[in-house]
């Protein structure tokens, strides 16, 4: 996409090919480039799966993170989810020493594609989705992240250096949001499995808004399960949210604390993006509109 950073890596379609005819070539077929996203480039392998190449050094542990868990926690869950068909081997022999995977093909597009209108049609599946997520007990060797899941005094710092360059739009306002997120009581409970970038290109829709599948669990750790539940304010507007609040409270009991602590974490995660990338561009657009939908709730 336009606003992802650029690649470290060099893969291609040729690429792509090879890895696949060296390392499981009875999936071999036609191999053709569907997306270049901010961590991974995409390319579809026949009429059923995708081949999932990092394109950044960032993108590499995040790969190991999904082959080593998406097996475990996708029989548990809901939605579908693209658990890894095959594993792929780091291939220095080929120029590509890092990890690879071939994952299900699933027929939908991203939520940056919709409206948050329309990306409401999606609030009850994606509420399931989150509930059966944290209810998943998480273990104790699940993966640490030191940007989600965590108290949200730890990204303190950063949110405020943000707010305070002048680029970011409210931000009185939104320093305020923050100061009574930071105020709300810290996750007493056990850590639970978290997706841990749960925005709406992370979503696949169907063209009615459906929810056909979650993907990229390349931040997947195990923490404050408010981190998920930031994505009442990245995905939806007000009404959907309200209905997104309500499946929670019923299926989890999700205290005042918590839904406090999840305006926090939408708001690191959105004003990084705008940070980063400006406003403009599929992902500043949807980042700014959440900063706006965190000031309303």
């Amino acid at each position: 996409m336009s606003d992802a950073p650029p690649a470290d890596f060099a893969v291609d379609e040729s690429l792509a090919a090879r890895l696949v005819a060296a390392q499981h070539p009875d999936l071999s077929g036609e191999v053709r480039l569907v997306a270049n996203g901010w961590d991974n480039a995409m390319f579809r392998l026949g009429d059923r799966l995708v081949v999932r190449m990092p394109r950044r050094r960032e993108a590499v542990q995040l790969m190991w993170n999904e082959q080593r868990w998406l097996p475990e926690l996708a029989p548990h869950l809901p939605v579908a989810v693209p658990a890894p068909v095959r594993n792929g081997r780091p291939a220095p022999e080929l120029g590509y020493d890092v990890p690879w995977s071939i994952v299900p093909w699933f027929h939908g597009a991203s939520g940056l594609a919709f409206d948050a209108e329309t990306r409401g049609v999606a609030v009850n599946a994606l509420a399931a989705f989150v509930a059966e997520l944290g209810a998943t007990p998480a273990t104790a060797d699940a993966p640490t992240n030191a940007f989600r899941g965590v108290p949200l005094v730890h990204r303190d710092e950063a949110v405020r250096e943000r707010l305070a360059r002048g680029c970011i739009p409210d931000a009185a306002r939104l320093e305020r949001v923050w100061d009574r997120a930071l105020a709300a009581s810290d996750w007493a409970g056990p850590p639970v499995w978290l997706h841990g970038d749960l925005h709406p290109h992370n979503l696949l829709l169907a063209p009615s808004g459906g929810l056909v599948a979650v993907v990229d669990f390349g931040d997947v750790t195990a923490g404050d399960p408010a981190t998920d539940l930031a994505t009442a304010w990245l995905t939806f507007d007000a009404r959907a949210r309200r209905r997104f609040r309500a499946e929670l409270e019923e299926r989890r009991g999700v205290d005042e604390a918590t839904w406090d602590r999840a305006r926090g974490w939408a708001l690191v995660i959105a004003s990084a993006v705008v940070d980063r990338t400006g406003p403009e561009g599929a992902f500043g657009r949807v980042a700014s509109y959440a900063l706006e939908q965190v000031q309303l709730d």
